[in-house]
């Protein structure tokens, strides 16, 4: 296995043998370099046990690549351009050996993860265009969707067992919190829902974000959850005391798609529409302890940053004014940003 996410000393190149060598100094980093893609990324897993990362894009191509934090060692292992219309989502089979990857062509495919084969090829698997749900239990599917409602599908079964009241967002987003005791919905209004397990008609909590948008969610711990956002920002909130505690990371001035968690927790992956899948160290974030008690702080104050390449949204909001401001002066009149 590699030991991407395992702690290791820095290399410092030297040979004890030979100390008249020149070879290059092996350089590593505190995370696997960018990878750049030619689509937006709109899928995105890892594989349960190997440092492997799958992605499918816009276009309808799935990718594998291996990742580490050796410089030069992160590359591409295959690509597939099976699908017809862009993939919504993949996902590894427990075991690791299958990539199951859905699309906007309402197909499901099942790739070898090895080869990138396709094994099997369930073409029009749904009426309607396909969305990832949570399936927290094997009895159990969590499905969120464009209405507002968050509904509860028996698998044995095959029947819905009950769809929550709607809320005053799209709902795009959904996690287990909580030791399966919590349902945590995020929305387009920047809200996060919290529904009760066996409590799925109304939500028992809920709390605003500064987000325009809450696009994606992942767990980290029982109590803490990484957001994508709209705005670009990866924000870490604690759940149950709620609080946004920091910022993990950024894609500058474009949204976040897509958020993972590595097999081993110490490695955070995300994709925007700037078309990279980026690498964040969830180190800090894992330290972080939030106390039930809720400290006065100016409102409106920047949120402190959580990872060595993360900026706080003081400076990452600053940087898009700077920017704006130039462009601007540059053009010879201001114009006023479309999504404010």
């Amino acid at each position: 296995m590699d030991r991407t996410c395992e702690e290791r000393p820095a290399e410092d190149g030297s040979d004890e043998e030979n100390p008249d060598s020149t070879e290059t100094p092996v350089r590593i980093r505190d995370t696997p370099e960018d990878i750049v893609l030619e689509a937006p990324a709109t899928g995105l897993a890892f594989h349960p046990a190997r440092d492997l990362l799958a992605a499918g894009d816009v276009d309808g191509d799935v990718f594998v690549f291996s990742y580490s934090c050796q410089e030069g060692e992160t590359k591409e292992l295959w690509s597939s351009g099976h699908h017809l219309k862009s993939c919504r989502a993949v996902a590894f089979s427990e075991d690791g050996q299958k990539l199951v990857t859905v699309s906007k062509d309402k197909a499901i495919h099942v790739l070898d993860v090895e080869q990138g084969r396709l094994e099997r090829r369930i073409s029009k698997a749904h009426g309607a265009l396909l969305r990832w749900g949570l399936w927290p239990s094997p009895l159990l599917c969590s499905l969120y969707s464009g209405d507002g409602c968050l509904g509860v599908f028996n698998i044995r079964r095959r029947r819905f067992e009950l769809l929550s009241e709607p809320q005053s967002g799209d709902l795009t987003s959904v996690t287990l919190m909580k030791y399966g005791k919590k349902v945590a919905c995020g929305s387009g209004e920047g809200t996060i829902y919290l529904f009760n397990w066996n409590g799925f008609g109304a939500t028992s909590d809920r709390f605003a974000l500064r987000a325009e948008s809450i696009d994606c969610m992942v767990p980290v711990t029982e109590s803490l959850l990484c957001a994508g956002s709209t705005d670009g920002v990866i924000r870490a909130v604690n759940i149950l005391p709620n609080r946004v505690v920091g910022t993990v990371g950024q894609h500058a001035g474009e949204p976040v798609e897509k958020l993972a968690l590595c097999h081993c927790g110490h490695l955070l992956a995300s994709s925007g529409h700037d078309q990279r899948l980026k690498f964040w160290s969830m180190a800090q974030l894992r330290a972080v302890v939030v106390e039930d008690y809720r400290r006065r702080k100016k409102k409106g104050g920047p949120l402190r940053a959580l990872s060595s390449k993360a900026w706080s949204t003081a400076d990452f909001f600053a940087g898009l004014r700077e920017e704006g401001e130039d462009c601007a002066a540059q053009g010879g009149e201001e114009r006023e940003d479309d999504r404010d």
